[in-house]
């Protein structure tokens, strides 16, 4: 008998690629051990495709649930869950999707089906109490300038070639226009979600830069920096006020300012 993680390993392996071999010494008892063993194998890969059909239906409604369905089967094989949390599988489903034959024709298919798969994580995000003008004003303004500051959780940056969001806004909307002409161009988008609820706001390419940054980490002096280079009028003090209008900011250097939490 192997040690455990041997057998584990060994299991795994054939779930994933249906070879038995690792497996021949411990496949005894009852009748037909290698059929049952499929059964299981089958029912594997079924149920990640359905996890995965499930979690991007508007790339489904868009490409076709054949084109999709293929994909998955072939996706799971190729890369299988390396976490034992479903609902943190398919992150580099879109990637894969654009990589299938007919899949380079659709040139906005990876993008929309990485909105897709940012709109369904965000939506099971928890809102935050956010700060206020108030607790902003508690804060040492001499301290705000290297200070670094956390967003809400349920919020994502997202740079689009197309007008991708006009086009999920449809399928969420169950909506079905005689004709829709998508528009390409350059589209800054902030994804919010929180509690099945999303939204999806364009931006300027400036407000972009400075919000994507400081939900990455970067001081707010970094991304205001940033943000100037981008547009020269840009004014930070007025993109923190807008920031506490839209209750996006919940932390402000909550470890070295006293009051910020």
């Amino acid at each position: 008998m192997p040690a455990l993680p041997d057998l584990q390993r060994n299991i795994r392996q054939t779930l994933i690629s249906g070879d038995s071999t690792g497996l021949e010494p411990v496949l005894a008892g009852a009748r037909e051990p290698r059929r049952r063993l499929a059964i299981h194998q089958r029912h594997h890969q079924s149920s990640l495709i359905t996890a995965l059909l499930d979690r991007f239906p508007a790339t489904v409604w868009l490409a076709g649930s054949p084109f999709v369905t293929d994909a998955a089967r072939e996706f799971v094989r190729a890369r299988p869950p390396s976490r034992p949390c479903l609902a943190e599988y398919g992150e580099e489903f879109p990637g894969f999707l654009a990589t299938r034959p007919g899949g380079a024709e659709v040139s906005y298919l990876r993008q929309f089906a990485e909105l897709e798969w940012h709109l369904s994580r965000l939506a099971l995000a928890i809102e935050l109490p956010a700060l206020t003008l108030h607790d902003l004003s508690m804060i040492d303004a001499a301290m705000m300038s290297d200070a670094k500051v956390a967003l809400q959780p349920g919020v994502h940056y997202l740079h689009a070639d197309w007008a991708i969001d006009e086009l999920i806004s449809l399928f969420l909307s169950d909506e079905a226009p005689d004709r829709f002409m998508l528009t390409p161009g350059t589209f800054w988008l902030e994804l919010r979600g929180a509690r099945g609820e999303l939204r999806i706001n364009r931006l300027r390419h400036s407000e972009f830069v400075f919000r994507a940054l400081l939900s990455a980490g970067a001081s707010l002096t970094d991304a205001a920096v940033a943000a100037l280079e981008v547009e020269r009028t840009f004014d930070p003090g007025l993109a923190l006020l807008a920031l506490v209008d839209d209750k996006l900011l919940v932390v402000v250097d909550s470890e070295r300012v006293d009051g910020a939490a």
